[in-house]
């Protein structure tokens, strides 16, 4: 267990894609898309957090159930309140759509944060996954300086803190399909996932 770490599960979503229907309860290999998340999570974390603003949906599951601080909705309002209520200096961050995320994926991300280090975040050829991270708590500064400002794009605050990249072939190395990133957020995403349990 990481007892100096946090788990956070995003899920604030307003599932519109989806008529409403929540992401994270749709069936992939025959389990909830969140029970494939908290699986991974509760093998390494001593707190997960899960950043809700429909709290009572989540009650079934052992986890601090909160909800956003900030009242606009996106992943920086998710990602602060992950990052203030979290007991650990630092946090890993997810969505509650991604359900093929690799426990050993995580521990890399993990492992490669120092203690002077404030994001560690995977970056491959679509780009740096920012909900699937590493953040330490001395961001919540930058982010909340840029809630104020009505700015929700996350990594408009990583030129203000300390972050290590990991790159596309050392996370290829870990997850060959990078499947770890793989978001279940439209219904063409959802039959690929379907297929893709197949395999």
């Amino acid at each position: 267990m990481l007892s100096s770490y946090t788990g956070v599960i995003l899920a604030g979503g307003l599932n519109s894609r989806f008529s409403g229907t929540n992401k994270a309860f749709m069936q992939i290999r025959g389990k909830r898309i969140l029970d494939h998340i908290y699986d991974v999570f509760s093998d390494l974390f001593e707190e997960i957090i899960l950043v809700t603003n429909d709290p009572l949906k989540y009650l079934g599951w052992n986890l601090k159930i909160v909800t956003d601080i900030h009242p606009s909705r996106s992943s920086l309002t998710g990602l602060h309140a992950g990052l203030f209520y979290a007991t650990g200096s630092h946090v890993f961050i997810t969505a509650c759509d991604t359900p093929f995320l690799r426990k050993d994926l995580v521990e890399a991300l993990i492992s490669a944060a120092l203690p002077q280090t404030d994001i560690v975040i995977p970056e491959t050829t679509s780009g740096r996954e920012a909900l699937c991270a590493v953040y330490s708590k001395r961001c919540l500064k930058q982010i909340e300086n840029q809630l104020e400002k009505n700015d929700y794009k996350i990594q408009r605050f990583f030129n203000k803190v300390r972050v290590v990249n990991i790159s596309e072939k050392k996370l290829r190395a870990i997850d060959p399909e990078l499947i770890s990133f793989f978001n279940v957020n439209t219904p063409l995403a959802l039959e690929k996932a379907k297929e893709m349990e197949k395999k």
